[in-house]
Parts: structure tokens; sequence; C-alpha cells
């Protein structure tokens, strides 16, 4: 393993030492996202970004994203020489950009993840307002994060209440795998809905993330 240069005369303090956090970035982000920001860290070998998430559980409570995304960068500004919020609108109406703004931080683009991941352009243009998405995340999590919430494990009667007004639903793959594809298939047939499959990678989520890494 490689050791990292030594840092420039003009990096160091009067202790000799770097300054504190001197050249790293800090991502706070959703935890849905956790294993994508990790892949494209490691392929692209950004080895000064850390990555602190936060509950993905969140989402079903988008009022509170803006004083938790808070509470975290206060928590760790002083450590990072930047902090890039790995979320992108998520349903709050836009207090999360204005509170990002106030903080001095950036952040996605985007009115969600499923825009993101798509091309926000490619999303919007679509206008599928009859679509269900779920993310590689929200297939392996969707017992816990769309048939608990929503009460349907204990009363499958609902389903129709919930979701008669969607006529598919769109699995957003980021990888290739047979085996969640399969799962999403079968959360389709689970909601009555006709299944459409779209590999989008990760589509303007590594573009984010590279913007992010740049020093």
């Amino acid at each position: 393993m490689s050791l990292p240069p030594p840092p420039s005369d003009a990096t160091l303090t009067e202790a000799g030492l770097p300054p504190r956090g001197a050249g790293r970035v800090l991502l706070i982000a959703c935890g849905a996202l956790a294993r994508e920001i990790l892949a494209l860290i490691e392929a692209n070998g950004w080895s000064h970004l850390d990555l602190a998430c936060l509950p993905a559980i969140l989402h079903n409570r988008p009022e509170r994203i803006p004083d938790a995304v808070e509470a975290a960068v206060h928590r760790h500004r002083e450590a990072y020489d930047r902090i890039f919020v790995v979320y992108a609108d998520c349903g709050t109406g836009g207090l999360l950009q204005a509170r990002c703004a106030a903080l001095g931080v950036e952040m996605v683009p985007g009115p969600h993840c499923y825009a993101f991941f798509e091309g926000v352009e490619t999303f919007a243009a679509r206008d599928e307002i009859t679509a269900f998405y779920l993310t590689d995340f929200l297939v392996r999590q969707f017992e816990a994060f769309v048939i608990e919430p929503l009460g349907l494990d204990r009363h499958p009667h609902l389903r129709d209440m919930y979701f008669g007004h969607y006529t598919t639903l769109v699995y957003q793959a980021q990888t290739e795998d047979a085996g969640l594809d399969a799962k999403a298939r079968a959360c389709a047939d689970r909601l009555g809905l006709r299944y459409e499959r779209r590999f989008t990678g990760y589509g303007d989520l590594a573009t984010a993330m590279a913007r992010a890494a740049q020093t």
C-alpha cells in the first residue's frame, strides 16, 4: 500500500502539521445511497472522501431531513475542509436546499434519487405520473420501506387504495443483479402493477460525487 505524499509547506501550520481535515471532504448522505456511494468511492480512488449516513427511514418523514442534515453538518464541520450533502430535495419542498444554502454546503440537484439515478432531465421529460419507482435499495428493503409503513402486512386489502392510480412499477437498477430483478418483479406482482426494469447505473449521482471529490 503506497503512502500519501507529504504535505506541502504551504499547508503546514506552526506546529508543523497540516490543519485538521486538510484535503478531506465529508459526504453527508441518505443511508439508502450508502452502497452506491461506497462503490463510486472505490471505483474512482477517492480516498479523501469520507461518508456519514443518516437513517434511510427519514424518507418517510421528509420534514425531519433538514434538521438532521444541519445537525450532522455542525457535528462534523470542524474536522473537514468541505462538506457535500448527498440528498436531493427528497420531499422537503425546498427546505433542504434553503438550509444547505444557509449552512454554505452544496447538495445534489434534483427532486429525488429516482430523478438523479435516471438523469434529472430525462426523468422530467418522461412525466410518468402513474409509475411507482424502486431502486436497488428499495427492492432489498421493500418490506421495511413500503409494505410495513403502509400497513399492508396487516391490512393487505388497502393495496388498491394506495396503488390504484399507479399502472407500472419501474425498477431503476443500479447494478446488473438477476436476484434483485426477480425480487423487483415479485414486488410489482404484489402491488398488482405492470413491471418495467430500467438499468440506470449511478446516473447523475456519479457526476455529483465527481464534483464533490474535486479539491
